[in-house]
Protein backbone atom coordinates (compact mmCIF):
# COMPACT_ATOMS: atom_id res chain seq x y z
CA UNK A 1 0.00 0.00 0.00
CA UNK A 2 1.50 3.20 -0.97
CA UNK A 3 1.37 6.52 1.38
CA UNK A 4 -1.42 8.46 -0.94
CA UNK A 5 -3.54 5.03 0.43
CA UNK A 6 -2.39 4.74 3.33
CA UNK A 7 -3.53 8.16 3.94
CA UNK A 8 -7.09 7.96 2.14
CA UNK A 9 -7.62 4.69 4.68
CA UNK A 10 -6.64 6.24 7.35
CA UNK A 11 -9.14 9.63 6.83
CA UNK A 12 -11.83 6.91 5.80
CA UNK A 13 -11.41 5.12 9.35
CA UNK A 14 -11.29 8.32 11.45
CA UNK A 15 -14.64 9.98 9.10
CA UNK A 16 -15.55 6.76 10.50
CA UNK A 17 -14.79 7.40 14.43
CA UNK A 18 -16.40 10.50 13.54
CA UNK A 19 -20.01 9.07 12.46
CA UNK A 20 -19.72 6.70 15.27
CA UNK A 21 -19.53 9.43 17.91
CA UNK A 22 -22.64 11.34 16.09
CA UNK A 23 -24.55 7.66 16.07
CA UNK A 24 -23.66 7.61 19.65
CA UNK A 25 -25.04 10.53 20.79
CA UNK A 26 -28.42 9.99 18.83
CA UNK A 27 -27.97 6.21 20.64
CA UNK A 28 -27.71 8.13 23.66
CA UNK A 29 -30.56 11.14 23.29
CA UNK A 30 -33.40 10.48 25.78
CA UNK A 31 -34.93 13.77 26.02
CA UNK A 32 -37.19 15.39 23.44
CA UNK A 33 -39.16 18.52 23.86
CA UNK A 34 -40.75 20.85 21.21
CA UNK A 35 -40.98 24.61 22.13
CA UNK A 36 -43.97 26.37 20.30
CA UNK A 37 -42.54 29.67 19.04
CA UNK A 38 -44.78 32.16 19.94
CA UNK A 39 -45.80 34.98 17.73
CA UNK A 40 -42.89 37.57 16.82
CA UNK A 41 -40.64 35.71 18.66
CA UNK A 42 -36.83 35.42 17.30
CA UNK A 43 -34.26 32.92 18.54
CA UNK A 44 -30.30 33.03 18.94
CA UNK A 45 -27.43 30.99 20.16
CA UNK A 46 -25.62 27.63 19.80
CA UNK A 47 -22.69 27.75 17.61
CA UNK A 48 -21.57 31.28 17.38
CA UNK A 49 -20.19 30.74 13.56
CA UNK A 50 -23.74 30.93 12.75
CA UNK A 51 -23.84 34.32 14.11
CA UNK A 52 -25.31 35.75 11.09
CA UNK A 53 -28.05 32.80 10.32
CA UNK A 54 -29.18 34.37 13.80
CA UNK A 55 -31.96 34.73 14.40
CA UNK A 56 -32.97 31.53 13.10
CA UNK A 57 -35.37 31.16 10.02
CA UNK A 58 -37.27 27.71 8.93
CA UNK A 59 -35.10 25.31 8.26
CA UNK A 60 -31.83 25.52 10.58
CA UNK A 61 -31.15 22.98 12.67
CA UNK A 62 -27.36 21.97 14.49
CA UNK A 63 -26.61 19.04 16.90
CA UNK A 64 -23.85 20.49 19.16
CA UNK A 65 -22.53 17.37 20.38
CA UNK A 66 -18.99 16.73 18.80
CA UNK A 67 -19.44 20.06 16.35
CA UNK A 68 -17.99 23.54 17.13
CA UNK A 69 -17.98 24.74 13.29
CA UNK A 70 -14.49 25.85 14.07
CA UNK A 71 -15.67 28.66 16.89
CA UNK A 72 -17.43 28.61 20.29
CA UNK A 73 -20.34 26.96 21.38
CA UNK A 74 -23.13 26.89 24.43
CA UNK A 75 -25.44 24.60 25.09
CA UNK A 76 -27.97 27.71 25.25
CA UNK A 77 -30.59 29.27 23.18
CA UNK A 78 -32.05 32.92 24.28
CA UNK A 79 -34.93 34.45 22.91
CA UNK A 80 -36.72 38.08 22.06
CA UNK A 81 -39.74 37.17 24.83
CA UNK A 82 -37.54 36.50 27.37
CA UNK A 83 -37.26 32.73 27.08
CA UNK A 84 -34.09 30.37 27.98
CA UNK A 85 -33.64 26.92 26.31
CA UNK A 86 -30.37 25.16 28.68
CA UNK A 87 -29.06 21.50 28.94
CA UNK A 88 -25.67 21.16 30.79
CA UNK A 89 -24.99 18.54 28.03
CA UNK A 90 -24.62 19.37 24.41
CA UNK A 91 -28.04 18.84 22.38
CA UNK A 92 -29.89 19.39 18.83
CA UNK A 93 -32.09 21.25 17.87
CA UNK A 94 -34.25 22.14 14.77
CA UNK A 95 -36.53 25.35 13.59
CA UNK A 96 -39.62 25.27 12.06
CA UNK A 97 -42.21 28.12 11.61
CA UNK A 98 -43.48 27.50 14.64
CA UNK A 99 -41.73 24.89 16.55
CA UNK A 100 -38.16 24.07 17.88
CA UNK A 101 -37.36 20.47 18.20
CA UNK A 102 -35.16 19.33 20.78
CA UNK A 103 -32.89 16.14 21.88
CA UNK A 104 -30.12 15.52 24.15
CA UNK A 105 -28.85 13.34 26.42
CA UNK A 106 -30.23 14.86 29.70
CA UNK A 107 -32.59 16.86 30.75
CA UNK A 108 -33.26 20.41 28.71
CA UNK A 109 -34.38 23.38 30.65
CA UNK A 110 -37.34 25.53 29.05
CA UNK A 111 -37.21 28.58 31.28
CA UNK A 112 -39.66 31.67 31.26
CA UNK A 113 -37.21 34.28 32.31
CA UNK A 114 -38.34 37.55 31.46
CA UNK A 115 -40.12 39.80 28.43
CA UNK A 116 -36.96 40.49 26.09
CA UNK A 117 -33.67 39.18 24.68
CA UNK A 118 -31.57 41.20 27.91
CA UNK A 119 -33.73 39.47 30.40
CA UNK A 120 -33.38 36.11 29.16
CA UNK A 121 -29.63 36.27 28.57
CA UNK A 122 -29.03 38.65 32.08
CA UNK A 123 -30.91 35.09 33.81
CA UNK A 124 -28.80 32.56 31.58
CA UNK A 125 -25.87 34.28 32.52
CA UNK A 126 -26.42 34.47 36.36
CA UNK A 127 -27.61 30.99 36.75
CA UNK A 128 -25.80 28.86 34.10
CA UNK A 129 -22.28 30.47 33.66
CA UNK A 130 -21.82 33.66 36.25
CA UNK A 131 -19.13 35.51 35.59
CA UNK A 132 -15.81 35.19 37.38
CA UNK A 133 -15.21 39.66 38.44
CA UNK A 134 -12.02 38.80 36.13
CA UNK A 135 -10.73 39.50 32.58
CA UNK A 136 -7.57 38.41 30.08
CA UNK A 137 -4.93 40.08 30.15
CA UNK A 138 -5.89 43.94 30.32
CA UNK A 139 -3.49 44.86 26.76
CA UNK A 140 -5.67 42.79 24.73
CA UNK A 141 -8.05 45.51 24.78
CA UNK A 142 -6.02 48.62 25.81
CA UNK A 143 -3.99 48.58 22.38
CA UNK A 144 -4.17 46.65 18.79
CA UNK A 145 -2.68 43.43 18.71
CA UNK A 146 -0.54 42.07 16.33
CA UNK A 147 -0.17 38.26 14.79
CA UNK A 148 3.12 36.95 12.39
CA UNK A 149 0.74 34.49 11.11
CA UNK A 150 0.06 36.53 7.97
CA UNK A 151 3.60 37.96 7.19
CA UNK A 152 5.30 34.74 7.91
CA UNK A 153 3.20 31.70 8.02
CA UNK A 154 5.36 28.65 8.57
CA UNK A 155 8.33 30.77 8.50
CA UNK A 156 8.73 32.15 11.99
CA UNK A 157 11.57 32.99 13.15
CA UNK A 158 13.83 35.69 15.15
CA UNK A 159 14.95 38.07 12.64
CA UNK A 160 11.98 38.61 11.15
CA UNK A 161 9.54 39.18 13.88
CA UNK A 162 12.03 41.58 15.41
CA UNK A 163 11.47 43.83 12.07
CA UNK A 164 7.40 43.31 11.91
CA UNK A 165 7.36 44.44 15.71
CA UNK A 166 10.09 47.97 14.87
CA UNK A 167 8.11 48.25 11.52
CA UNK A 168 5.15 48.75 14.40
CA UNK A 169 6.48 51.28 15.97
CA UNK A 170 8.03 52.98 12.59
CA UNK A 171 4.46 53.21 11.15
CA UNK A 172 3.00 55.03 13.88
CA UNK A 173 1.08 52.31 15.30
CA UNK A 174 1.39 51.66 19.19
CA UNK A 175 3.01 48.41 20.68
CA UNK A 176 0.62 45.52 22.27
CA UNK A 177 0.20 42.16 22.46
CA UNK A 178 2.47 40.37 19.57
CA UNK A 179 1.40 36.97 19.14
CA UNK A 180 4.34 34.61 17.21
CA UNK A 181 2.63 32.14 15.53
CA UNK A 182 2.70 28.43 14.59
CA UNK A 183 6.13 27.04 13.77
CA UNK A 184 8.58 28.79 16.27
CA UNK A 185 8.42 25.57 17.93
CA UNK A 186 10.74 22.13 17.35
CA UNK A 187 7.75 20.51 16.20
CA UNK A 188 4.03 19.43 17.92
CA UNK A 189 4.35 18.68 21.31
CA UNK A 190 8.29 20.01 21.51
CA UNK A 191 7.77 23.64 22.81
CA UNK A 192 11.36 24.88 22.62
CA UNK A 193 12.04 27.54 20.22
CA UNK A 194 13.95 26.13 16.63
CA UNK A 195 17.26 26.41 17.24
CA UNK A 196 17.91 27.07 12.99
CA UNK A 197 15.37 30.05 13.60
CA UNK A 198 15.77 31.58 16.69
CA UNK A 199 19.37 31.63 17.68
CA UNK A 200 18.27 33.45 20.83
CA UNK A 201 14.89 33.80 21.77
CA UNK A 202 15.88 35.02 25.10
CA UNK A 203 17.21 38.11 23.58
CA UNK A 204 14.22 38.25 20.99
CA UNK A 205 11.78 38.52 24.08
CA UNK A 206 13.93 40.64 25.75
CA UNK A 207 14.05 43.29 22.88
CA UNK A 208 10.35 43.08 22.10
CA UNK A 209 9.51 44.04 26.01
CA UNK A 210 11.74 46.93 25.75
CA UNK A 211 9.63 47.82 22.51
CA UNK A 212 6.41 48.13 24.69
CA UNK A 213 5.19 44.41 23.79
CA UNK A 214 4.02 41.38 25.61
CA UNK A 215 4.81 38.40 23.92
CA UNK A 216 2.21 35.06 23.24
CA UNK A 217 3.27 31.68 21.45
CA UNK A 218 1.00 29.82 19.77
CA UNK A 219 0.43 26.33 21.13
CA UNK A 220 -2.06 23.37 20.40
CA UNK A 221 -2.57 19.88 22.27
CA UNK A 222 -0.85 17.64 19.60
CA UNK A 223 2.49 15.74 19.80
CA UNK A 224 4.13 14.75 16.38
CA UNK A 225 4.28 10.91 16.32
CA UNK A 226 8.18 11.29 14.91
CA UNK A 227 9.55 12.86 18.12
CA UNK A 228 11.32 11.51 21.20
CA UNK A 229 8.31 13.52 23.80
CA UNK A 230 6.11 11.48 22.22
CA UNK A 231 7.84 8.42 23.08
CA UNK A 232 8.15 9.22 26.38
CA UNK A 233 4.54 10.51 26.75
CA UNK A 234 2.78 7.56 25.04
CA UNK A 235 4.58 5.31 27.98
CA UNK A 236 3.09 7.71 30.25
CA UNK A 237 -0.21 6.87 28.82
CA UNK A 238 -1.15 10.95 28.55
CA UNK A 239 -2.79 10.46 24.68
CA UNK A 240 -6.09 9.63 23.58
CA UNK A 241 -5.86 5.78 22.45
CA UNK A 242 -7.36 4.02 19.83
CA UNK A 243 -10.18 1.22 21.25
CA UNK A 244 -9.68 -1.97 22.81
CA UNK A 245 -9.83 -5.48 20.74
CA UNK A 246 -13.75 -5.80 21.81
CA UNK A 247 -14.89 -2.46 20.75
CA UNK A 248 -12.72 -2.12 17.48
CA UNK A 249 -14.66 -4.58 15.43
CA UNK A 250 -15.60 -1.38 13.31
CA UNK A 251 -12.06 0.49 13.30
CA UNK A 252 -10.20 -3.37 12.53
CA UNK A 253 -7.84 -0.88 10.92
CA UNK A 254 -6.76 1.46 14.40
CA UNK A 255 -4.29 -0.83 16.52
CA UNK A 256 -5.74 -1.31 19.49
CA UNK A 257 -4.87 0.29 22.82
CA UNK A 258 -2.52 2.33 21.24
CA UNK A 259 -2.12 6.63 21.04
CA UNK A 260 -4.54 7.56 18.60
CA UNK A 261 -3.60 9.33 14.94
CA UNK A 262 -5.44 12.35 14.56
CA UNK A 263 -5.94 14.32 11.30
CA UNK A 264 -5.67 17.65 11.56
CA UNK A 265 -4.74 20.63 9.55
CA UNK A 266 -0.89 20.06 9.92
CA UNK A 267 -0.77 16.82 9.61
CA UNK A 268 -1.34 13.38 11.93
CA UNK A 269 -0.76 13.87 15.54
CA UNK A 270 -1.62 12.28 18.87
CA UNK A 271 -3.89 14.46 21.31
CA UNK A 272 -2.93 15.18 24.52
CA UNK A 273 -5.49 13.39 27.19
CA UNK A 274 -6.54 16.27 29.48
CA UNK A 275 -9.48 14.26 31.20
CA UNK A 276 -6.35 13.00 32.68
CA UNK A 277 -4.50 15.42 35.53
CA UNK A 278 -0.66 14.40 34.98
CA UNK A 279 -1.37 15.07 30.86
CA UNK A 280 -2.54 18.50 31.91
CA UNK A 281 -0.12 18.98 34.44
CA UNK A 282 2.82 18.45 31.56
CA UNK A 283 1.42 20.04 29.42
CA UNK A 284 1.17 23.59 32.19
CA UNK A 285 4.92 22.54 32.87
CA UNK A 286 5.83 23.32 29.59
CA UNK A 287 3.95 26.52 29.33
CA UNK A 288 5.23 27.40 32.55
CA UNK A 289 9.35 26.91 31.35
CA UNK A 290 8.53 29.20 28.50
CA UNK A 291 7.36 31.66 30.72
CA UNK A 292 10.19 31.41 33.49
CA UNK A 293 13.22 30.35 30.96
CA UNK A 294 12.59 33.12 28.09
CA UNK A 295 9.87 35.88 29.61
CA UNK A 296 7.03 34.91 27.10
CA UNK A 297 3.64 36.32 28.81
CA UNK A 298 1.16 34.00 27.47
CA UNK A 299 -0.24 31.89 25.18
CA UNK A 300 -2.44 31.56 21.61
CA UNK A 301 -4.01 27.81 22.35
CA UNK A 302 -5.17 27.02 19.11
CA UNK A 303 -7.12 23.59 17.78
CA UNK A 304 -9.04 21.98 20.86
CA UNK A 305 -11.91 21.51 18.00
CA UNK A 306 -14.85 19.23 19.51
CA UNK A 307 -13.82 16.92 15.87
CA UNK A 308 -10.66 16.17 17.08
CA UNK A 309 -12.15 14.07 20.22
CA UNK A 310 -14.39 11.23 18.54
CA UNK A 311 -16.09 9.80 21.61
CA UNK A 312 -14.93 6.23 20.45
CA UNK A 313 -11.55 7.02 21.31
CA UNK A 314 -10.81 5.87 24.69
CA UNK A 315 -10.16 8.33 27.57
CA UNK A 316 -8.39 8.31 31.11
CA UNK A 317 -11.75 9.81 32.53
CA UNK A 318 -14.04 7.36 30.74
CA UNK A 319 -16.87 8.63 28.96
CA UNK A 320 -15.18 11.68 28.26
CA UNK A 321 -17.68 13.42 25.33
CA UNK A 322 -15.97 15.42 22.61
CA UNK A 323 -17.23 18.76 23.70
CA UNK A 324 -15.67 18.51 27.50
CA UNK A 325 -12.38 17.33 26.35
CA UNK A 326 -12.56 20.69 24.49
CA UNK A 327 -13.27 22.56 28.17
CA UNK A 328 -10.74 20.75 29.43
CA UNK A 329 -8.52 22.23 27.32
CA UNK A 330 -9.91 25.84 27.39
CA UNK A 331 -9.60 25.38 31.52
CA UNK A 332 -5.55 25.67 30.85
CA UNK A 333 -5.86 29.15 29.72
CA UNK A 334 -7.55 30.37 32.64
CA UNK A 335 -3.70 30.06 34.56
CA UNK A 336 -2.37 32.01 31.99
CA UNK A 337 -4.09 35.62 31.76
CA UNK A 338 -2.62 36.41 28.45
CA UNK A 339 -4.36 33.96 26.50
CA UNK A 340 -6.35 33.11 23.33
CA UNK A 341 -8.97 30.68 21.90
CA UNK A 342 -11.06 30.00 18.73
CA UNK A 343 -12.72 26.82 20.10
CA UNK A 344 -14.82 26.46 23.17
CA UNK A 345 -17.41 24.58 25.33
CA UNK A 346 -19.67 26.26 28.32
CA UNK A 347 -16.50 28.61 29.64
CA UNK A 348 -19.03 31.92 29.41
CA UNK A 349 -18.29 34.49 31.92
CA UNK A 350 -14.76 32.49 32.00
CA UNK A 351 -11.66 35.22 31.48
CA UNK A 352 -10.61 34.01 28.72
CA UNK A 353 -10.10 35.76 25.13
CA UNK A 354 -12.43 34.45 22.27
CA UNK A 355 -11.28 34.82 18.63
CA UNK A 356 -14.00 34.42 15.76
CA UNK A 357 -13.07 31.64 13.19
CA UNK A 358 -10.64 32.15 10.45
CA UNK A 359 -12.20 34.55 7.89
CA UNK A 360 -10.91 34.86 4.24
CA UNK A 361 -9.98 38.40 2.40
CA UNK A 362 -13.99 39.09 1.14
CA UNK A 363 -16.67 41.13 1.61
CA UNK A 364 -19.00 38.27 2.07
CA UNK A 365 -16.76 37.48 5.43
CA UNK A 366 -16.72 41.09 6.68
CA UNK A 367 -19.82 41.14 6.85
CA UNK A 368 -20.08 38.22 9.50
CA UNK A 369 -18.23 39.69 12.03
CA UNK A 370 -20.95 41.62 13.21
CA UNK A 371 -23.82 39.47 13.70
CA UNK A 372 -21.14 36.20 15.01
CA UNK A 373 -19.03 38.69 17.73
CA UNK A 374 -22.67 39.73 19.28
CA UNK A 375 -23.56 36.40 19.22
CA UNK A 376 -20.72 35.38 21.30
CA UNK A 377 -21.54 38.15 23.78
CA UNK A 378 -25.19 36.52 23.79
CA UNK A 379 -23.49 32.97 24.56
CA UNK A 380 -21.10 34.94 27.52
CA UNK A 381 -18.28 34.85 25.68
CA UNK A 382 -17.60 38.85 26.34
CA UNK A 383 -13.76 39.25 25.35
CA UNK A 384 -14.15 38.66 22.16
CA UNK A 385 -11.44 39.67 18.92
CA UNK A 386 -12.91 39.32 15.09
CA UNK A 387 -10.72 37.76 13.69
CA UNK A 388 -7.40 39.47 12.02
CA UNK A 389 -7.98 42.66 10.10
CA UNK A 390 -8.76 41.70 6.18
CA UNK A 391 -9.03 37.98 7.08
CA UNK A 392 -7.09 35.24 8.45
CA UNK A 393 -6.60 33.25 5.46
CA UNK A 394 -2.86 33.31 4.55
CA UNK A 395 -3.75 32.25 1.35
CA UNK A 396 -5.77 35.22 0.35
CA UNK A 397 -2.56 37.37 0.57
CA UNK A 398 -0.37 35.09 -1.48
CA UNK A 399 -0.94 37.10 -4.56
CA UNK A 400 -0.61 40.88 -3.72
CA UNK A 401 -2.57 41.79 -7.05
CA UNK A 402 -5.73 40.23 -5.16
CA UNK A 403 -5.42 42.08 -2.20
CA UNK A 404 -8.36 44.90 -1.71
CA UNK A 405 -6.91 48.27 0.12
CA UNK A 406 -10.36 49.26 0.83
CA UNK A 407 -11.92 46.17 2.26
CA UNK A 408 -8.60 46.49 5.01
CA UNK A 409 -9.70 49.61 5.60
CA UNK A 410 -13.10 48.65 6.09
CA UNK A 411 -11.71 45.98 8.13
CA UNK A 412 -9.87 47.92 10.74
CA UNK A 413 -13.22 49.76 11.36
CA UNK A 414 -15.15 47.13 11.88
CA UNK A 415 -12.28 46.28 14.47
CA UNK A 416 -12.07 49.81 16.08
CA UNK A 417 -14.85 49.93 18.84
CA UNK A 418 -15.00 45.89 19.22
CA UNK A 419 -13.38 44.66 22.33
CA UNK A 420 -10.10 43.69 20.74
CA UNK A 421 -8.73 44.79 17.19
CA UNK A 422 -5.96 42.31 16.03
CA UNK A 423 -3.67 43.04 12.99
CA UNK A 424 -1.55 40.45 11.32
CA UNK A 425 -1.21 41.36 7.76
CA UNK A 426 1.39 44.16 7.77
CA UNK A 427 -1.18 47.42 6.71
CA UNK A 428 1.70 49.42 6.11
CA UNK A 429 3.39 46.92 3.29
CA UNK A 430 -0.28 46.48 1.08
CA UNK A 431 -1.20 49.51 1.35
CA UNK A 432 -1.20 52.87 -0.30
CA UNK A 433 -0.80 56.26 1.33
CA UNK A 434 -3.97 56.42 1.20
CA UNK A 435 -5.75 53.87 2.88
CA UNK A 436 -2.77 53.68 5.58
CA UNK A 437 -3.52 56.97 6.90
CA UNK A 438 -7.13 55.74 6.46
CA UNK A 439 -5.70 52.31 9.11
CA UNK A 440 -4.29 55.10 11.66
CA UNK A 441 -7.07 57.06 11.89
CA UNK A 442 -9.14 53.62 13.08
CA UNK A 443 -6.21 52.95 15.67
CA UNK A 444 -6.42 56.55 16.48
CA UNK A 445 -10.36 56.41 17.17
CA UNK A 446 -9.97 52.98 19.37
CA UNK A 447 -7.21 54.70 21.17
CA UNK A 448 -9.82 57.77 21.97
CA UNK A 449 -12.45 54.63 23.20
CA UNK A 450 -10.37 52.87 25.20
CA UNK A 451 -11.29 54.27 28.77
CA UNK A 452 -14.65 53.20 27.41
CA UNK A 453 -13.59 49.76 26.19
CA UNK A 454 -12.64 49.14 29.46
CA UNK A 455 -14.97 50.27 31.61
CA UNK A 456 -17.22 47.92 29.62
CA UNK A 457 -15.16 45.21 29.95
CA UNK A 458 -14.53 45.49 33.98
CA UNK A 459 -18.50 45.77 33.89
CA UNK A 460 -19.00 42.87 32.07
CA UNK A 461 -16.68 40.83 34.47
CA UNK A 462 -19.14 41.76 36.75
CA UNK A 463 -22.10 41.37 35.54
CA UNK A 464 -22.03 39.26 32.58
CA UNK A 465 -23.55 41.53 30.06
CA UNK A 466 -21.87 41.45 26.55
CA UNK A 467 -19.71 44.33 25.90
CA UNK A 468 -20.96 44.46 22.04
CA UNK A 469 -24.42 43.96 21.94
CA UNK A 470 -27.26 43.30 19.21
CA UNK A 471 -29.74 46.48 18.78
CA UNK A 472 -32.33 44.13 19.75
CA UNK A 473 -30.52 43.47 23.32
CA UNK A 474 -30.14 47.25 23.70
CA UNK A 475 -33.70 48.05 22.26
CA UNK A 476 -35.90 45.26 23.04
CA UNK A 477 -39.13 44.67 21.06
CA UNK A 478 -38.68 47.51 18.68
CA UNK A 479 -38.07 45.86 15.44
CA UNK A 480 -34.21 45.31 15.76
CA UNK A 481 -34.23 41.78 15.55
CA UNK A 482 -32.97 41.77 11.56
CA UNK A 483 -30.98 44.99 11.76
CA UNK A 484 -27.54 42.75 11.50
CA UNK A 485 -24.72 45.50 10.01
CA UNK A 486 -24.83 48.07 13.38
CA UNK A 487 -24.04 47.32 16.49
CA UNK A 488 -24.00 48.76 20.35
CA UNK A 489 -20.81 49.19 22.24
CA UNK A 490 -22.58 49.03 25.75
CA UNK A 491 -25.65 51.13 25.55
CA UNK A 492 -24.24 54.41 24.77
CA UNK A 493 -22.75 54.33 21.32
CA UNK A 494 -23.96 53.05 18.17
CA UNK A 495 -21.32 52.34 15.70
CA UNK A 496 -22.30 51.34 12.09
CA UNK A 497 -19.71 50.42 9.77
CA UNK A 498 -19.48 50.16 5.67
CA UNK A 499 -19.34 46.42 4.71
CA UNK A 500 -20.19 46.83 1.10
CA UNK A 501 -17.23 47.33 -1.62
CA UNK A 502 -17.57 51.30 -3.28
CA UNK A 503 -19.97 52.10 -0.73
CA UNK A 504 -19.54 56.15 0.73
CA UNK A 505 -22.96 55.95 2.15
CA UNK A 506 -25.43 53.82 4.36
CA UNK A 507 -27.71 53.35 5.77
CA UNK A 508 -28.63 53.58 9.74
CA UNK A 509 -31.92 52.57 12.10
CA UNK A 510 -31.69 54.95 14.90
CA UNK A 511 -33.38 53.70 17.98
CA UNK A 512 -35.29 56.45 20.32
CA UNK A 513 -33.78 59.24 21.79
CA UNK A 514 -30.96 61.73 20.30
CA UNK A 515 -27.81 60.49 18.95
CA UNK A 516 -24.89 62.93 17.98
CA UNK A 517 -22.19 61.32 15.48
CA UNK A 518 -18.56 62.40 15.34
CA UNK A 519 -19.32 66.29 13.49
CA UNK A 520 -21.38 67.01 16.76
CA UNK A 521 -24.52 66.54 14.32
CA UNK A 522 -27.76 65.88 16.53
CA UNK A 523 -29.97 62.83 14.55
CA UNK A 524 -33.38 62.28 16.63
CA UNK A 525 -34.59 58.71 16.58
CA UNK A 526 -36.68 56.21 16.01
CA UNK A 527 -35.56 57.36 12.15
CA UNK A 528 -33.95 55.22 9.68
CA UNK A 529 -31.39 57.44 8.06
CA UNK A 530 -28.59 57.61 4.90
CA UNK A 531 -25.61 58.81 6.49
CA UNK A 532 -22.18 59.29 4.31
CA UNK A 533 -19.14 57.79 5.50
CA UNK A 534 -15.84 58.28 3.49
CA UNK A 535 -12.72 55.82 3.25
CA UNK A 536 -11.50 57.46 5.95
CA UNK A 537 -14.80 57.75 8.38
CA UNK A 538 -16.48 55.26 10.63
CA UNK A 539 -20.22 55.92 11.25
CA UNK A 540 -21.14 56.30 15.04
CA UNK A 541 -23.01 57.97 17.05
CA UNK A 542 -23.63 58.35 21.44
CA UNK A 543 -26.39 58.57 23.20
CA UNK A 544 -27.07 61.80 24.47
CA UNK A 545 -31.06 61.48 25.60
CA UNK A 546 -32.98 57.94 26.00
Amino acid sequence: MNQKQSQKLYRTTILCLVLLSFFSFSAQAQNSKEVKILKNESWWGGAVSDGHRMPFSSGYSFNMYGINKYNQVQPLLVSSKGRVIWSEEPFKFSVSEDIIELDARRDIKVINAGKNLKEAYKYASENFFPSTGELPDELLFKAPQYNTWIELMYNQNQEDILEYAHSIIDNGLPPGVLMIDDNWQEDYGKWNFHEGRFPNPKAMIDELHDLGFKVMLWVCPFVSPDSDVYRDLAKKELFLTNPGKEKNTETRLLPPNEPAMIYWWNGVSALLDFSNPAAKKWFKGELEYLQENYGVDGFKLDAGDFNFYPDVLVSHKPNTSPNEHAKLFGEIGLDFPLNEYRAMWKMGGQPLAQRLSDKGHRWGDLSTLIPNITVQGLMGYAYSAPDMIGGGEFSSFLNAETIDQELIVRSAQVHALMPMMQFSVAPWRILDKEHLQAVQESVALRKEFTPYIMQLAKESSKTGEPIVRTMEYSFPNKGFELVKDQFMLGDKVLVAPVLEKGKRERIVHFPKGKWEDSSGKIIKGPTKKVVQADLDELPYFERLTK
